[in-house]
């Protein structure tokens, strides 16, 4: 069950599923000026090398953006340990220029008719510890800006799990004022089994500021469990490992089409063949191992998209039978909002 006030029961997800980073405080990067104005280029596919542009997709009824906030790149050893360096070398193209790993962040801007929801709030003004790679953040309200959204008509923001490339922005805070929600009028969720652990500070990997986000946090949220439905046609899928309560949202369009919001459970294509390679902050190896398992048979479904924060320039696509990814050609609305490294 829920304890938010939205009066909806739907589909259980236990027909369909059953079941960090470390960070330091920073300054928001500067950004060399105004983000472009927001336009439709033809649909294509991005390269996984390079850092995410602001791009849409269209599936049925549900309009999806990806509201990019920042761009990071992922250290090969520090951050994804278990992949074998052969694989990298057979793999080219998975790479920067700088041989780490193009992984923006930011927040999936979901649309149906004139509701508005937001999954995740992006990295801020966080930063990577440096032996997990290297980040810049901050640009997720721009970004809004930019694509004519203003902050107040978003009225849900739900969370996939609290690590502090995901809830950066959730809250600002001005120079001796109280922490305030970014998004004013907005409900903001997140799983149970995931705030509690957090909340009793029993996980200190990937923790967001507590005075920045978890007080403020405990005065508005509302928790849900494993197959709530959070939002018109919006399930909830707990799927822990990353960290204790991570979640999967799938999006059910129109013509029993879905889209699988899976956050962390997979922060590289590789894994994707190769489930048994976990990352560098998962707090339990066995419990990714089963969700992704779970995850993958959800994903190699006929007519299932899926939506990737970290694959590069390749957020928006599905799952082969082999499990490969296969990018969606998606608009590109802006370029990346962030610079990337580099380009100083």
């Amino acid at each position: 069950m829920t304890d938010r006030p939205s009066g909806s029961s739907g589909p259980s997800r236990r027909g369909v599923l059953r079941t960090a980073f470390a960070s330091t405080a920073a300054l928001a990067v500067p950004f060399a000026g105004p983000l472009p104005t927001a336009h439709a280029a033809r649909p294509r596919t991005g390269r996984l090398a390079d850092q995410s542009a602001v791009r849409t997709l269209t599936v049925g009824d549900v309009r999806l953006t990806y509201v990019v906030d920042a761009a990071m790149e992922l250290d090969r050893a520090g951050f994804l340990p278990a992949v074998p360096a052969s694989y990298w070398r057979a793999h080219p193209e998975a790479l920067a220029l700088s041989g780490r790993i193009a992984a923006s962040a930011g927040g999936l801007l979901v649309q149906r008719g004139r509701r508005r929801l937001l999954i995740d709030a992006g990295l801020g003004a966080n930063v990577l510890a440096p032996s997990l790679g290297v980040s810049r953040g901050g640009a997720l309200l721009r970004t809004l800006g930019a694509l004519g959204v203003p902050r107040g008509s978003i009225d849900t923001v739900a969370f996939t799990h609290l690590h502090t490339d995901h809830t950066g922005l959730g809250f600002l805070t001005g120079h001796g004022t109280r922490p305030r929600k970014a998004f004013p009028g907005a409900d903001y969720l997140v799983a149970r089994s995931e705030w509690e652990p957090f909340w009793n500070r029993e996980v200190e990997v990937g923790a967001p500021s507590w005075e920045g986000f978890m007080v403020p946090m405990s005065r508005v949220l509302h928790r849900f469990d494993d197959g709530d439905e959070i939002w018109p046609g919006v399930t909830a899928l707990v799927t822990p490992g990353h960290s204790p309560g991570h979640t999967t949202y799938v999006i059910t369009a129109r013509g029993g089409r879905r889209i699988v919001v899976f956050g962390d459970a997979f922060h590289t294509p590789a894994q994707l063949a190769h489930p048994e390679w976990p990352s560098g902050p998962d707090v339990d190896v066995e419990g990714v191992l089963r969700a992704r398992t779970a995850l993958l048979g959800v994903m190699r479904t006929p007519r299932t998209h899926a939506f990737a924060f970290h694959f590069g320039d390749q957020a928006f696509g599905r799952v082969t039978a082999g499990g490969r990814w296969q990018p969606s050609p998606a608009r590109a609305l802006l370029p990346p909002p962030v610079r990337g490294f580099g380009e100083d």
